[in-house]
Formats: C-alpha cells, sequence, structure tokens
C-alpha cells in the first residue's frame, strides 16, 4: 500500500472530526476546515491508489517477461 493513501486517509478522517466538532459545536470555521482536510485527504489517498495501480501494472509486466524468458530457454 502506498504511503499517500495512508497519509490520505488519515487526513480524511481528521477532516471528519474536526467538521464534526464544529458542527456539534456551531464553529462554522472549524467545519469548512473539516470539510478542506477531507477533500485533501480524499485526493492523496485517491492519488496513492493511482501509484500503486501502475505499480502493480509494472510488476505484471516484469513478471509477465520473465516467464516468456522462462518459455523462451
Amino acid at each position: 500500500m502506498d504511503e499517500d493513501r495512508i497519509k490520505g486517509k488519515a487526513e480524511d478522517v481528521k477532516g471528519r472530526v474536526k467538521r464534526q466538532v464544529g458542527e456539534w459545536t456551531g464553529n462554522e470555521e472549524a467545519q469548512a476546515e473539516g470539510a478542506v482536510d477531507q477533500a485533501k485527504g480524499k485526493a492523496q489517498n485517491a492519488w496513492g491508489k493511482v501509484k500503486d495501480a501502475a505499480r502493480d501494472v509494472a510488476d505484471d509486466a516484469k513478471k509477465d517477461e520473465v516467464d516468456r524468458d522462462k518459455d523462451v530457454a
């Protein structure tokens, strides 16, 4: 799992907590900051998923190449 996915999920959770506390206390600034933190976290998590997918494709391609080399030999 990519580090960006972990950091993104943590940022998302932090934002959810901040937003919820803002809702409970009526603090609109905390609600807005929490929503921004959530959006950042979701974007970072998505970027981590893209990186994971790219790494998986590269790993699969390398495995296929090794398998083809074994078949030829």
